[in-house]
């Protein structure tokens, strides 16, 4: 697949940790903030924090539970949700996005996030960077009860926004959920190769991608 023909497609779906928000943010809160505050509540050093909280890791990647709060609160004691308002100066975009999604409007493409998120980080996040004003729809897999790792969760998304299949294009940072998406049949598949600022690029994708938005040639 070459990079997306904008002639072809009607539908532009796009994730939003990593691919339309840094991802240092969610990278900082989990392997930094949280680990510091579940130390502190129950009297381990820091690395005995993380050690334990990687146990709980174990088994739960591409499960709804990987992104729910409320499953991370009751393991953790800790209340998740406020928490990620300590570190939400950290919230931001990646470069260009704004740009890209006013030129979108401007094609006459639709533009739905569709993210593994939490409602609670989605809302919080909506607060601090008015994205939802910017984009025609928010779905979180947790509104069906499905991550987008998960076949059902694109039947549910096809439900709701009866897009085509052939004339759509998926945008997201993760290569577990673009061999979803790819298995349901979406035309049109990009990686990012750069979700956090803060790290290198990593190019390793079998998808192609782009490192910013401003790559894209309208």
């Amino acid at each position: 697949m070459t990079m997306p023909d904008w002639q072809e497609i009607d539908t532009v779906l796009l994730d939003m940790d990593g691919t339309l928000l840094d991802l240092h943010f969610d990278n900082y809160f989990w392997l930094e903030h949280v680990p510091s505050k579940y130390a502190e509540h129950h009297g381990l050093s820091e690395e005995e924090a993380l050690a334990e909280l990687n146990k709980s890791f174990v088994g739960l990647r591409g499960t709804l539970n990987w992104y729910c709060l409320d499953h991370w609160s009751d393991l953790t004691g800790l209340p998740i949700a406020e928490l990620k308002r300590d570190v939400q100066d950290k919230i931001g975009f990646r470069p260009h996005v704004e740009d890209f999604l006013d030129t979108m409007k401007k094609l006459g493409k639709r533009t739905v996030i569709v993210t593994n998120a939490h409602r609670d980080s989605v809302n919080l996040k909506m607060e601090r960077t008015g994205l939802d004003r910017l984009v025609d729809h928010v779905i979180s897999s947790h509104d069906y009860k499905e991550p987008k790792e998960s076949q059902a969760f694109w039947d549910h998304l096809q439900r709701e926004e009866p897009f085509d299949k052939e004339r759509s294009l998926l945008i997201d940072d993760s290569q577990a959920v673009l061999e979803s998406a790819e298995k349901w049949g979406i035309r049109w598949l990009l990686t990012i190769f750069h979700p956090d600022s803060q790290k290198a690029p990593n190019t390793d994708s079998r998808f192609p991608g782009i490192h910013h938005f401003d790559e894209f040639k309208f």
